[in-house]
């Protein structure tokens, strides 16, 4: 294979894909790179790396078991529905190899875990990895980001996601972003054994995921809290050795994603307030006294669309939040009228996006919004995962306008992208609880060393990583965040329906 000239700009670019079996993921990837001003023709001839047939009973089986779509990114087309993009008789400026094939001229071929082709990235799901997925010419590094998904037990949403996440990094390295991620797993085949024995599986655990929901209320979060007496956990690195405290619930709801602001010598704390019966996320807050929450959390923000992350602050003598509206496909600024409740909108910092757990901190002169997005940094087609893509946006005020990092996306990983709580100053530096989700939603926390903020580029080092266990029961730890004597976190519980 020949190497690009690097000074050369691509107007026109290959993709070779297997054309005996065309996806829906492909007529996306092709929407978004002539979205890019690229003329972009197809080689789909058939070839390797394809998935095996009975990939797709699976699939199909998750989808009735699950009650999933059937016409995600993974769904087949009809053989020929791309015609219209075969290749030009013109030579490409660079073709971008889906399938590990293509031999002569500049290309950029694509890999999950070292390995070519949709049957890779199933494999890689399969053992249990958050695959790095990487795009390289010849040896030469272009892009790279560790794929993931909220659900990485369900093989048809994780490889859906890692197909939609594919297109993001596909994109952001053409536009000039060069995403790095540390080695993948040594790649693995997938074969009609395998897939036959999850299929087992997934029968299985279907059964027991039934009987669980008949027994129990899920998900069920929980928020933990202490009175700091010594060093935090920023400090720690663990668990403190007294454990946490458990903010008491009736059940019939759970409290989550706590945040925690000191105003008038007291400390209120605002948390998500989900009562199961509406599915609906709701701000509510409640004061601590000397002895713990005088009571419990009363809704202080409720909106039309579903709300969490209640990212608060004070500044400027008045109080404001951030709340997670992804649902609305817009990021919020409230004020605080009658705290602390009173809550208005003030400005719209963002719209168009399914943007996370928004979270600002200042540095550099600048506010900085980090928030992981859903397909790329647009709204444009809601599939994919939202926790794996990290962007970035500034603005001279916390009020906005915020302008897009040039180098957007800044990072994909499931384990390190998603905001965890506050970023805090520590030595100098900022640190950053992040999710780590390759085990699922949840899993883990993790605190990121902000190593490069500025409108070149963005760099975080993970330090750490915090799991639920004997100091903190459960399956998982979602939340960070703390006051000026008193901490929080949050993690998952079991909420009995006899409750």
């Amino acid at each position: 294979m020949g190497e690009r000239d690097a000074a050369r700009p691509i107007r026109h670019l290959r993709i070779r894909l297997d054309g005996a079996r065309p996806r829906r993921w492909h007529r996306l990837l092709l929407e978004r790179l002539t979205a890019q001003s690229l003329h972009v023709s197809l080689d789909d001839r058939p070839g390797p790396g394809g998935l095996p047939a009975s990939a797709e009973l699976l699939f199909r089986l998750e989808a009735l078991l699950g009650r999933l779509p059937l016409d995600g990114p993974a769904s087949p087309l009809p053989p020929g529905a791309l015609a219209a993009h075969r290749a030009a008789s013109a030579p490409p400026d660079l073709t971008l190899d889906l399938c590990g094939d293509v031999e002569s001229g500049p290309v950029w071929r694509l890999a999950y875990d070292g390995a070519c082709g949709e049957a890779a990235l199933l494999a890689a799901l399969m053992a249990g990895h958050a695959p790095i997925t990487a795009l390289s010419e010849g040896p030469r590094p272009i892009a790279a980001g560790r794929l993931g998904s909220e659900s990485p037990g369900t093989m048809r949403v994780a490889f859906e996601d890692g197909l939609m996440r594919s297109i993001t990094l596909v994109a952001a390295a053409l536009a000039g972003a060069r995403l790095t991620a540390e080695p993948g797993a040594t790649p693995i085949a997938v074969t009609p054994a395998a897939i036959g024995a999850r299929a087992l599986r997934v029968l299985a655990r279907a059964v027991v995921h039934r009987l669980y929901r008949l027994c129990y209320r899920a998900p069920h979060w929980r928020v933990g809290w202490r009175r700091l007496d010594g060093p935090d956990l920023f400090g720690l690195r663990a668990h403190p050795a007294g454990g946490w405290r458990v903010l008491p619930d009736d059940g019939r709801r759970f409290y989550a994603d706590p945040f925690p602001l000191d105003a008038d010598g007291r400390t209120v704390l605002f948390v998500e307030e989900y009562p199961h019966a509406t599915g609906k996320g709701v701000i509510s807050a409640v004061t601590f006294g000397p002895d713990g929450p005088e009571g419990t959390p009363r809704p202080v923000l409720e909106e039309p669309w579903h709300l969490s992350y209640p990212f608060v602050f004070a500044r400027d003598g008045a109080v404001w939040m951030v709340p997670e509206a992804s649902r609305n496909g817009t990021v919020d600024l409230y004020r605080a009228k009658h705290f602390p409740g009173g809550w208005i909108r003030e400005a719209t910092l963002l719209s168009g996006v399914t943007a996370s757990d928004a979270t600002l901190v200042e540095h550099g002169g600048r506010w900085w919004l980090f928030a992981t997005v859903r397909d790329g940094a647009t709204a444009r087609d809601p599939h994919g995962a939202f926790s794996d893509t990290l962007c970035l946006w500034s603005a001279p005020d916390f009020r906005g306008p915020f302008a897009p990092h040039p180098k957007n996306p800044v990072l994909i990983d499931i384990a390190a992208a998603r905001p965890a709580g506050r970023i805090v100053a520590r030595g100098g530096r900022l640190i950053r609880p992040v999710q780590d989700n390759r085990a699922g939603y949840g899993a883990a926390l993790a605190l990121a060393r902000i190593d490069r903020l500025d409108e070149a580029g963005f760099a975080q080092t993970v330090e750490t990583i915090l799991r639920s266990g004997p100091l903190w029961p459960g399956t998982r730890l979602h939340t960070l965040n703390r006051s000026k004597e008193l901490e929080f976190i949050d993690g998952s519980g079991r909420a009995p329906r006899w409750r």
